[in-house]
């Protein structure tokens, strides 16, 4: 499928995707009103089971539906509670979105918005069959779970197109991707173990959802390290992740993705709030010092990069999740307004 002639723009802020507190309204108001070049629907996981990351995607799977477990999620032979909740909840949030859009004067076409959502890799390894193992364990379930995400994917997609008016970022959320591709998740048992993915095969399953989307697709993991060298062999317009988790050794894995045309998300500003007052400055430093390391001129900032809190705001307070989106704001446009003048002591 096409993607739509839309490019994710360098240079503007967005955010990853959760929101602490229990408000949509409040939430959407709030981010439409911090992140007016790339805003986002927000995940709200405080209101408890569907409304979380892998709840979530309950809500966008096609003929596929979880059910709650003591560890989690499962999927379910029929339709029930927490599958209706995924959806009511899902309706809310967009019905708060369509508001806060309308309110700032949004609606006269040609604005980004994004969505997020869990991918299939980490879908698959922390959701769970009926019988207790990981949806991993069985590869036909495992197509069966993707092939149901691309194609609620592309309708959730169009939906929020035509009621917003606006072009569409996606964004899949693939925090487990690392521990999928190292073997590392655990069974039911010390003596089940869940193998580890190859690489090929993760990277079909990937781009077989990517694929589906008329949209572009920005692949965001919060793993340390993230799977970049996977990454940048995707489909994806875009990858994103915590600079905080890159050392030396994959320094150059980012500067091929550079090389191989992706957009960077780069997570600059943290989660956990700071005691002390801090500016911008100091959290711009490390992006800048990543293209200058790795030879890109200045503009690469402007044009290729986008700027984010290091990962979701869920369990922050409120005040430093503000300020957190504010940070990236300004350091986003101190990278697309002044990028060579930019110098730290």
């Amino acid at each position: 499928m096409a993607t739509e002639p839309v490019r994710l723009p360098g240079g503007i802020a967005t955010g990853v995707g959760s929101w602490p507190g229990l408000d949509p309204r409040e939430a959407a108001a709030t981010i439409v009103g911090e992140l007016g070049d790339l805003p986002h629907l927000v995940e709200l996981p405080a209101r408890g089971a569907g409304a979380d990351l892998i709840g979530r995607a309950s809500a966008l799977l096609v003929d596929l539906r979880f059910d709650t477990t003591p560890r989690g999620y499962r999927l379910a032979q029929r339709p029930g509670s927490v599958s209706r909740r995924a959806h009511d909840l899902l309706r809310t949030d967009l019905d708060a979105l369509e508001e806060a859009w309308e309110n700032a004067g949004l609606s006269d076409g040609g604005r980004v918005v994004k969505l997020q959502s869990a991918g299939p890799l980490t879908l698959a390894a922390q959701v769970e069959l009926p019988g207790g193992h990981r949806v991993l364990t069985d590869p036909g379930a495992v197509r069966d779970l993707s092939a149901s995400l691309a194609e609620g994917l592309a309708q959730h997609v169009a939906e929020v197109r035509k009621r917003l008016g606006a072009h569409v970022v996606l964004q899949l959320d693939e925090p487990s991707l690392t521990a999928v591709l190292d073997g590392s998740l655990r069974g039911v048992s010390v003596l089940n173990t869940v193998r580890a993915l190859p690489e090929p095969e993760a990277l079909a399953l990937l781009d077989t959802v990517i694929a589906a989307q008329s949209a572009p697709v920005l692949v965001h993991s919060c793993a340390e390290p993230p799977a970049l060298g996977l990454l940048r062999r995707s489909a994806a317009a875009a990858i994103g992740f915590d600079l905080s988790t890159i050392g030396t050794g994959q320094l150059d894995e980012v500067g091929e993705a550079l090389e191989a045309g992706k957009q960077l998300v780069l997570g600059v500003v943290p989660t956990e709030p700071r005691a002390t007052t801090v500016t911008w400055r100091e959290f711009a430093e490390p992006g800048v010092r990543l293209v200058d390391r790795l030879g890109f001129g200045r503009r690469t900032l402007a044009q290729r990069v986008v700027v984010s809190p290091a990962c979701g705001l869920a369990g922050v307070p409120l005040e430093w999740s503000r300020r957190a989106l504010r940070l990236a704001a300004e350091i986003a446009r101190a990278y697309a307004e002044e990028p060579e003048e930019l110098s730290f002591s």
